[in-house]
């Protein structure tokens, strides 16, 4: 621009009307700046490189000139004895490069995390597979040793026996029956029935009451004897096996656990609460990770298996409702009712 100011001073002064002045002119010609010329008492002379269709309109050409005038200082030039100033702004051309290494950043980024994606996703499918294979073989290898437990469970019944203690072991056969089932499923698309969830849920917990410390004070309610809801069995039940579990685990075998079941007209909300040592709101959501437990042994698998079982195969939701350090937790679980 200092060029092209030059240019127009020395053409305009140059008082000899043969003189060479091809190289002024090439340089008024091929410059693309924008520019408007203003004289010393403020009047807009001419202008270059701006719209053509709207420079005959005054408001355009004062608008494009506070442009200019807050881009750059003006270029002071002597023209016919008279005082000048050039006003300037960026091109059209270089304002659009401006934005090019935003554009090419985000374009790298967007291309950046697509690649995250991709190996992101295909490190979960690898361990998702790892896990239904252990899983799988899990349950097979509880197979062969169960089969041999009803078979013993059987001859029990027909000695003189206590009738009794025949029976409690018949239950725990029952529930490695149910674990093995529970682990072939993983991996597979579970069958949902029309089950009674207030049923299922009650035998759950009945189990678990028998078979936990009398320090743990159990309490279970619902609105109703009946939701109707389609569930796997198996799977729901493992879902309140681990909340209820856990519950007591995070109070150290002496405190209070409670199941409050409640309905509305569209779905079931199932509460599990306890008076354990709480989880801090800022790890809410990190509990549902694979991996993730507070416990000294533990591979922090059953939370992220919970919400598996009813957010992908039920299509329901898990998550903390409230959670207090020292006062205690709860979960809710969400179900579509039949």
């Amino acid at each position: 621009m200092e060029l092209f100011a030059t240019a127009i001073q020395e053409f305009g002064n140059n008082p000899n009307l043969d003189a060479d002045m091809n190289l002024e002119l090439k340089v008024l010609e091929n410059n693309d700046t924008p520019c408007i010329s203003v004289s010393e008492n403020g009047t807009i002379g001419e202008d270059h490189n701006l719209d053509s269709n709207r420079t005959s309109d005054p408001l355009y050409l004062q608008e494009q000139l506070e442009i200019m005038k807050n881009q750059n200082d003006p270029i002071e030039i002597n023209y016919l004895g008279k005082k000048e100033f050039i006003y300037y702004r960026d091109s059209d051309l270089l304002q659009k490069l401006t934005y090019y290494p935003v554009a090419l950043i985000l374009i790298l980024g967007l291309f950046l995390g697509v690649i995250y994606l991709f190996f992101n996703s295909s490190k979960i499918a690898d361990q998702n597979k790892l896990w239904t294979g252990m899983a799988k073989e899990t349950a097979h290898q509880i197979g062969t040793p169960l089969s041999s437990l009803l078979g013993w469970v059987t001859i029990l019944k027909t000695e003189n026996i206590n009738q009794e203690y025949v029976t409690e072991i018949e239950k725990d056969v029952d529930r490695l029956n149910i674990i093995a089932n529970r682990f072939s499923k993983i991996g597979s698309l579970p069958s949902l029935e029309e089950n009674n969830v207030v049923a299922v849920t009650s035998n759950i917990f009945n189990y678990l009451k028998s078979r936990s410390s009398k320090q743990v004070e159990f309490t279970f309610q619902s609105s109703t004897d009946e939701i109707l809801v389609n569930v796997n069995t198996e799977l729901y039940g493992w879902v309140i096996e681990n909340l209820i579990k856990n519950a007591i685990d995070a109070m150290q075998g002496k405190g209070a656990v409670s199941v409050d079941i409640n309905e509305d007209n569209y779905r079931i909300i199932v509460l599990i609460s306890d008076t354990g040592k709480g989880i801090p709101k800022s790890k809410f959501s990190q509990v549902f990770r694979p991996g993730f437990t507070t416990k000294k042994r533990g591979w922090g698998l059953g939370l992220s298996l919970s919400k598996r079982i009813i957010e992908d195969y039920h299509k329901g939701k898990i998550f903390v409702k409230k959670s207090e350090i020292n006062k205690g937790t709860t979960f809710e679980i969400q179900l579509d009712k039949a």
